[in-house]
């Protein structure tokens, strides 16, 4: 079927990956910058995107710079920050409009280009420094970034679960840095770890629109040129599944509890029972129809909320619930159930057929939007593997029970985290 068709072209020091497709009428850039997580420099990293997009050195203000992007045709700019495995990824994303829906002639996908490349590669910089009132700001806004996480409790709490499951291990550091870290990065500091970024990150240019081959190529030819370097890889295998599993109760001024639970898989994407692991999250709680949404909220009423999900990369399943405070024994009690039933079997060939048919529509519709393609195909930059969309459903398809089963009981409980009301803890 060939769903998305990727040619990826080796250049000086990165790659371009194009996807030709011509369901959209614009074309969209997003360059990807990734590096092992640091806890030295995680709090930089998580500021150097946002200082490249506020200014340049042709654009020296950040009303100069949107004022140009309007001229693009409104075109957009954004910045984001993403944990994958061990791994801290830094993306900027420019959407323009494809010139062949316009009748002005000027040349959009060649002035993005050019203007991405500004910012990457000739930032507001003077005697050795970003411009310092930008980074002075942006240190303020990421601040509030790092902060908004502790005021939504929702997040706090996968947060702290996560903190808690991956101690000693880089993982658990946040993607927005460390608040206490924050003060001490001047313009200085953050434009000599920029230098080192660009020196050794792995990077990777995307266009996706109704483009061709040689033009996108000669225009990442003529505008990105960086040294040749030898992506950092990270040894994994030196956080492997603790052999016992511990709880965490923490008193706040909450109303609702908040129960997060952190499971060991011992499998990642591209592993050949990936795809069973994918079933088995759906069956289990990832979708409304899991065993967790039926018999955790729907039929014990204990939860507003409780879902599933896994982080592919780092070989982890977290469970995450809001549960009235006095629910917490209940609440564990029937998540472990669900768990022994799918250990067990006790799943049937309906919700095996249901859940497949959700992970396909939710996979096509993540690759119905450009960016969402460019997620999807960035798996295989981390992960060092080759799966076409084609492959990872056909895979998936021919999962068995027998599959899902061995899945199941790969999985091991690491730590139960519980977020609840002072005094509400007998």
């Amino acid at each position: 079927m060939n769903i998305i068709s990727e040619t990826v072209k080796p250049m000086a020091g990165y790659k371009v990956h194009i996807v030709k497709t011509e369901k959209y009428k614009t074309n969209t850039i997003v360059w990807k910058m990734k590096a092992p997580l640091k806890k030295e420099d995680v709090t930089l990293r998580a500021l150097l995107p946002y200082v490249l997009q506020s200014s340049s050195e042709e654009f020296p203000t950040t009303g100069k710079l949107r004022s140009y992007l309007d001229e693009l045709y409104g075109g957009s700019l954004f910045v984001d920050l993403a944990k994958k495995g061990e791994f801290h990824i830094i993306s900027l994303s420019m959407e323009v409009a494809n010139e062949k829906f316009l009748s002005d002639p000027t040349p959009l996908l060649k002035k993005a280009i050019e203007f991405l490349a500004g910012l990457l590669m000739r930032p507001n910089v003077r005697e050795g420094a970003f411009h310092k009132e930008t980074v002075e700001n942006e240190k303020r806004t990421l601040k509030q970034r790092i902060q908004s996480v502790y005021d939504d409790k929702m997040r706090y709490s996968n947060y702290r679960l996560v903190q808690e499951m991956c101690k000693e291990e880089p993982y658990s550091l946040h993607v927005h840095g460390d608040m206490n870290n924050v003060d001490s990065i001047t313009a200085e500091s953050l434009y000599e770890y920029y230098q080192n970024a660009m020196k050794t990150d792995e990077l990777d240019l995307y266009i996706v629109g109704d483009v061709t081959e040689e033009e996108v190529v000669g225009l990442a030819e003529e505008r990105f040129q960086f040294s040749e370097r030898t992506p950092q890889l990270i040894d994994s295998d030196k956080y492997k599944q603790k052999n016992n599993f511990h709880e965490v109760i923490e008193e706040q001024d909450v109303k609702q509890g908040k129960l997060n639970i952190g499971y060991r898989t011992n499998i990642k994407y591209g592993d050949e029972d990936y795809y069973a692991l994918q079933v088995f999250n759906g069956i289990f709680g990832g979708f409304s129809h899991s065993k967790l949404f039926l018999n955790v909220r729907e039929k014990a009423s204990l939860a507003y909320y409780v879902t599933s999900r896994l982080e592919s990369h780092k070989g982890l399943m977290m469970v995450m619930s809001g549960i009235d405070n006095k629910n917490y024994d209940q609440a564990i009690r029937i998540i472990n159930e669900q768990m022994d039933a799918m250990k067990s079997g006790d799943f049937s060939e309906e919700e095996i057929v249901q859940t497949k048919a959700v992970i396909k529509n939710q996979l096509l519709e993540t690759v119905d939007t450009s960016r969402g393609i460019v997620e999807i195909l960035y798996h295989n930059v981390v992960s060092k593997k080759d799966i076409s969309l084609d492959e990872w459903m056909e895979k998936m398809d021919h999962v068995t029970k027998e599959d899902i089963i061995a899945v199941a009981n790969k999985i091991n409980l690491d730590t139960i985290y519980f977020l609840t009301g002072k005094g509400d803890v007998e």
